[in-house]
């Protein structure tokens, strides 16, 4: 028996369809796999409002850890992320939430304050300095003091002794400080070269030596330094990532010995893409930025260390630091 042929242009135009039906429906089933390796209690976290993180750093750093995790490089159930272009400032006392604590085997997620590089600004050679709501400035240059987007894991912690603060009439309190290092890769791989990590945002000013020679801490002639605690946890940092001491005191235990992922935005490639559109004026689409702090700032820059070291190193030449002085003896006892 003779099958009849069909006219080909009726096959084509027909085989044509099926083949786009099958294609269209291969994209929709791959945006929904993709969609769906998220868990719906952690989707519902996704967005750009005060308290939620953007796909994009969400994608990222849940990959970063996947991939850490398979590895076997990370067998914490937790993980990180920080949204460095959103404001760290929000007004009236108001810190904003951009950094994240994601737990997903218990679905757990959490978003706390966390502060930025504040860069420097050398007078007369360069600025690359940030104010203390948004940040413009990125870089991963020594002594820059900026942020650098990219991965990174968390290493060892380190505490140590920083002096005596008053707590009340006559009673003092040792501070003592958790620093975590940071290991990074690629454009961070710098970090422990720049001293980079995670610690409480307090600090100790007005420094000054205080006669007790019963002190553990005390020097060969029985002092040790004293002076008034600080929180700055609405401020900026030397490029490391700071947190309000009380949310320190719940992220560092989840660390120690246990280590974990952190994924910063952006990096410079998305710094890149942003001043690229900035600057013709085109539309952000494809590419993310907190609108309120883009429109602050109008336009990024990543300072790469090639470029900014060299910069830095001759600026410290030219104005070379004092002698340090003696640290005083306390005028009240």
């Amino acid at each position: 028996m003779r099958l009849r042929s069909v006219p080909f242009g009726i096959m084509g135009a027909f085989g044509l369809l099926v083949l786009a039906l099958a294609l269209t429906m291969s994209a929709r089933s791959f945006a929904a796999l993709r969609s769906s390796s998220i868990p719906v209690w952690l989707q519902a976290h996704v967005g750009e409002g005060d308290g939620q993180i953007a796909q994009v750093v969400l994608d990222r750093a849940r990959a970063l850890y996947l991939k850490k995790v398979s590895e076997g490089s990370v067998k914490n159930p937790c993980y990180f992320a920080m949204d460095a272009t959103r404001p760290g400032d929000l007004g009236n006392g108001v810190l904003g939430r951009r950094y994240y604590v994601i737990c997903e085997a218990e679905q757990s997620f959490r978003a706390v304050s966390a502060g930025h590089g504040g860069g420097r600004n050398l007078k007369g050679v360069a600025d690359f300095s940030n104010g203390r709501r948004c940040a413009k400035n990125f870089g991963n240059a020594m002594d820059s003091e900026l942020t650098a987007g990219g991965a990174y894991m968390t290493a060892e912690a380190k505490t140590s002794f920083k002096g005596y603060y008053r707590i009340g009439a006559k009673q003092n309190a040792v501070f003592m400080r958790t620093f975590i290092q940071f290991d990074g890769e690629g454009e961070t791989a710098n970090a422990r070269q720049r001293v980079i990590g995670g610690h409480p945002a307090a600090l100790l000013r007005g420094m000054c030596l205080r006669k007790s020679p019963n002190s553990s801490y005390a020097d060969h002639d029985g002092y040790v330094p004293f002076g008034k605690l600080v929180n700055y946890a609405g401020g900026r940092s030397n490029g490391c990532t700071s947190w309000s001491p009380a949310d320190a005191e719940q992220i560092i235990p989840m660390v120690k010995d246990n280590p974990t992922t952190l994924y910063i935005y952006p990096e410079s490639r998305d710094i890149a893409a942003i001043a690229q559109k900035a600057a013709s004026r085109q539309s952000l689409a494809g590419a993310y930025w907190n609108a309120s702090c883009l429109k602050e700032i109008g336009s990024p820059k990543f300072w790469p260390k090639k470029t900014l070291e060299p910069i830095i190193a001759q600026y410290k030449k030219d104005h070379p630091l004092p002698p340090p002085q003696p640290v005083p003896i306390c005028k009240n006892p």
